[in-house]
């Protein structure tokens, strides 16, 4: 008998299964990290955003009211979905429901990985994750809307 998938699961990986590329170039990461900036100063939400690819960042903002420690969950978060190609909040997820802490045992190093909410991969059609978009400041979840709504309004104005 199949494993039932958890509804939020199902609809996390929706997200990802939804939210893909038809290409993605620096100035597709300045126009949504821009996209994402504008929304968070609409919102009044004091968050850091990061598009990068591994180490070389492609855009960067923080807003007033985010502090120093977006950077470091930026890095952290941003290392965990470059690493394992999901965002972060499925991540977290997935391995909550399997009761297992990947960052236990040595598995994960806590001081380079995160399983906190607000890193989701950029996958193009036909070429695999290319970046990570990363937001930090607000709850896990709220990073999370945050950046799904702003890649499917990318995405939507971007197909005409």
């Amino acid at each position: 008998m199949p494993e039932s998938v958890p509804p939020r699961i199902a609809e996390l990986r929706e997200h990802e299964q939804e939210l893909v590329f038809p290409q993605f170039d620096h100035h597709d990461a300045w126009r949504l990290g821009s996209l994402i900036a504008n929304h968070a100063i609409a919102e009044g939400h004091g968050v850091a955003i990061d598009i990068r690819r591994h180490n070389l960042v492609l855009f960067r903002c923080v807003l007033p009211g985010a502090t120093a420690d977006q950077e470091e969950w930026i890095r952290r978060k941003s290392a965990t979905t470059l690493r394992f190609e999901h965002s972060t909040a499925l991540l977290s997820e997935e391995f909550t429901t399997k009761d297992f802490d990947p960052m236990q045992g040595g598995w994960l190093a806590p001081e380079d990985y995160t399983l906190a909410g607000g890193s989701f991969p950029v996958r193009v059609r036909n070429s695999g994750v290319v970046a990570v978009v990363t937001v930090s400041g607000l709850s896990s979840d709220d990073d999370h809307r945050l950046v799904v709504e702003a890649i499917r309004k990318y995405l939507k104005a971007a197909a005409g």
